[in-house]
C-alpha cells in the first residue's frame, strides 16, 4: 500500500488543508455576522469544513482504518457538493449567500466539485490489501 500522503497525496493534503481553513472561517464569520440570514447554507459551510478536516487529517495519519475514514469523508463530500449545489439553483431563497458547496463550488474555481472525485480517485489508487490479498501474495 502506497502511503496516502506521499507523491501526489502530499498535494491532496494541501489542497485539502487550505479548504479546511478557509472553509471553516468563513462559515465561522457567516454565521457570527448573519445567522439568521441563511443559516441552513452556513451550516453546511460548516458542516464541509469539518468534512476538509476529517479528510486531510485521514490522509496525514494513514492506515487501514484512516483510508475508510477518508473514503467516507470524500463520498459524503461528494454527495454534499451535488446535493448542495443543485439545491442552490433549485431555491436561491435557502441560499442566499455563497458558501462552499453553493453553486458547486463556483466562489472556489468548481474546485469543491473536482476535489472529492480526486480524493476518491487517489484513494481508490492507494487502497490497502486486504487479508485475504495479503496472503494469497505472501
Amino acid at each position: 500500500m502506497r502511503d496516502l500522503s506521499s507523491g501526489p497525496g502530499r498535494v491532496l493534503v494541501f489542497v485539502y488543508g487550505v479548504f479546511a481553513v478557509a472553509a471553516t472561517g468563513r462559515s465561522l464569520v457567516q454565521l457570527g455576522a448573519d445567522a439568521d440570514k441563511a443559516p441552513v447554507a452556513y451550516s453546511l459551510s460548516l458542516l464541509a469544513a469539518v468534512i476538509y478536516l476529517v479528510a486531510t487529517t485521514c490522509l496525514l495519519l494513514g492506515g487501514r482504518r484512516s483510508w475508510l475514514i477518508a473514503v467516507g469523508a470524500c463520498t459524503i463530500e461528494l454527495v454534499g457538493v451535488l446535493v448542495v449545489g443543485t439545491l442552490s439553483y433549485a431555491d436561491t431563497a435557502l441560499f442566499p449567500d455563497k458558501t462552499v458547496w453553493s453553486h458547486f463550488g463556483q466562489g472556489y474555481g468548481f474546485l469543491p466539485l473536482v476535489l472529492p472525485f480526486v480524493g476518491l480517485a487517489w484513494l481508490r489508487a492507494t487502497r490497502p490489501a486486504t487479508r485475504h490479498t495479503a496472503q494469497r501474495s505472501a
